[in-house]
């Protein structure tokens, strides 16, 4: 699927683009753009990747490339097939197609496993009995080098041979395992003679129990790139210092006569840091475990699942991960950019519509019971083809009870004794007072309306008035449920240091949980809304952008989600 924004955005000003122009003016790959999109099958993705998506999609577009979608699973114990399909369908979600470009590291196992018997071969990989502990303390430290481990001197045979019986499965997990033999005292202390393959007796889930050792990733990734011929792999800054590594490997390799020259280049940009969200995979799974949301797709959750269903749009990422740019440096972009992009999309696209989120219930004294008539109201103010709507109104109608206030503060233009107001779409009315409980709780307000007001017949607009409501009749409403949904954290770095606050670096992040970002309400809609299928997004006048929920949204029994509001109100609002 191509997205020409994408290719202007991905072929003019960031650095990335700069150096592949730079490659082709060489003519390295003889000018082939291709990326990938490599995510580890362990979890549900996040709106960084959204970006990674975004960027690595459409570079290959903007080139006349492809991107290729692989998952990485070559961790056993923690991948499923869940993860995958879920995968999957975000990128088809966002707009993404990588057509017959979908592979699995576990597809090129036994290369991997060829590759590194070449390495024992040539004296550059050998099979290290230490343990996990001892490893750790000879590998010594950023500011002091590593000592060799005494099992770095073993023989290419017996390397050899013990690998072939790793790969047998003779001996446990943790009991050897493979590491390149580069230079321990390297100031890269990812030169140390990094691990490659571990044992590892676990069932896979595409491989089933075949193998029973696994690459580590910082060996898979560098082989997958050059197995699939990319020329350029994007990945974020914490892989910088991986690249010696990857490149390290892949000459090697090419020595071997593994893979042609020129091999895949990889490239480092900031990974996104968003306020207001934790997008570590680890507190995301805690607040999953313990109960904190409703589950992964959870609407206030930072997954691309839960982002469908809050019902934001591919459209408005896309949008995001343009204006969020790409860099070279870590920076932190405020939750207000993404939600903007999706409030840009919506306002174009959403069709408008009524809801009356917390009833009371207004009674026209001098409409005649038992009548109604139509009021007509446009799809949409600024697309008159989408045409109008049909809405009915009665002598009793809903009304919002902050509409109403008995004794008004100043500047209050909307129900209060005498005041006038147009009801939207329909006539003018002129309040006269209201109906009590036993508790002295406003349970009605009642009016009078002025027969020849009614928008949109001739002699309407002499009526002035200031306030002007929106209603629905009770006799046609339809009665939902509509989730308020909000930002999940307080503070905009869950789990840091406030300024001001007590000096310590780091908090527990789940202190920051927002205990107002999921209100339940039942609300009073239009009937043109009763029948919407899931996944209809609208505006509803004054509340903001709203989609029916995925799953539980059914026809005649609608369930919506608030998007985002109308306008950012956080700053005045929250601390």
């Amino acid at each position: 699927m191509s997205h020409p924004e994408n290719a202007d955005l991905t072929r003019s000003t960031h650095f990335i683009n700069n150096l592949i122009e730079a490659d082709r003016q060489q003519g390295k790959w003889d000018g082939r753009v291709e990326t990938r999109f490599p995510p580890e099958p362990n979890g549900y993705l996040h709106y960084g990747h959204a970006k990674s998506i975004c960027l690595n999609f459409g570079v290959a577009e903007a080139y006349g490339g492809a991107c290729h979608l692989r998952f990485d699973d070559t961790n056993p114990t923690k991948e499923e097939q869940e993860f995958v399909d879920a995968i999957i369908e975000s990128v088809q979600w966002l707009g993404y197609d990588w057509g017959e470009h979908l592979y699995f590291a576990s597809d090129y196992f036994e290369k991997m496993a060829a590759c590194a018997e070449y390495l024992i071969g040539a004296g550059k990989a050998y099979v290290d009995s230490l343990s996990a502990e001892d490893m750790r303390a000879y590998r010594g430290t950023l500011t002091e080098p590593g000592k060799d481990s005494p099992f770095r001197s073993r023989s290419i045979e017996e390397n050899l041979d013990l690998f072939a019986r790793m790969k047998a499965g003779e001996f446990p997990d943790g009991t050897h395992i493979l590491r390149a033999k580069i230079d321990m005292a390297s100031p890269n202390i990812n030169l140390r003679d990094p691990a490659i393959y571990r044992i590892r007796h676990a069932h896979h889930h595409r491989t089933g129990d075949r193998w029973c050792v696994y690459p580590m990733y910082t060996f898979a990734h560098p082989i997958e790139d050059a197995i699939e011929n990319i020329t350029h792999s994007l990945c974020t800054l914490e892989f910088e210092d991986q690249r010696p590594f990857y490149d390290w490997l892949l000459a090697q390799l090419a020595d071997g006569g593994f893979f042609p020259r020129p091999l895949p280049r990889q490239i480092e940009f900031a990974r996104l840091n968003l306020t207001y969200v934790v997008l570590s995979k680890r507190k995301l799974v805690q607040l999953v475990d313990e109960g904190h949301v409703d589950g992964w797709d959870d609407p206030r959750m930072p997954t691309l699942v839960g982002a469908r269903r809050r019902g934001f749009t591919a459209e408005g990422f896309r949008l995001f991960a343009e204006r969020a740019g790409v860099s070279k440096s870590d920076g932190w972009i405020d939750m207000s950019v993404l939600e903007e992009c999706m409030r840009e999309h919506l306002n174009d696209t959403a069709e408008r519509r009524v809801a009356v989120l917390d009833p009371l219930k207004l009674i026209i004294t001098n409409y005649p019971e038992g009548q109604s008539e139509q009021c007509f109201a446009p799809n949409h103010p600024l697309k008159p083809e989408l045409g109008q709507r049909e809405m009915p109104l009665s002598r009793e109608l809903w009304i919002e009870r902050e509409d109403f206030m008995e004794t008004p503060i100043k500047g209050f233009r909307r129900l209060f004794p005498g005041n006038k107001v147009r009801l939207r779409y329909g006539y003018v009315v002129e309040c006269t007072g209201c109906e009590k409980d036993a508790e002295g709780n406003v349970t009605a307000v009642t009016c009078e309306y002025f027969p020849d007001s009614k928008s949109g017949t001739p002699g309407a607009d002499t009526y002035k008035v200031k306030g002007n409501l929106h209603w629905v009749s009770v006799a046609h409403a339809c009665q939902a449920e509509v989730r308020l949904y909000d930002r999940l954290f307080a503070y905009p770095q869950p789990g840091q240091r406030r300024e001001g606050g007590a000096p310590e670096l780091e908090r527990d992040f789940l202190d920051d949980i927002n205990p107002d970002a999921k209100r339940c309400l039942t609300a009073q809609l239009e009937p043109s809304l009763a029948q919407v299928a899931a996944e209809s997004r609208f505006q509803f006048e004054r509340h903001g952008y709203f989609v029916a929920d995925r799953f539980d949204s059914r026809a005649g029994a609608p369930v919506f989600n608030r998007t985002v509001t109308l306008k950012d109100s956080w700053q005045k609002s929250k601390p």
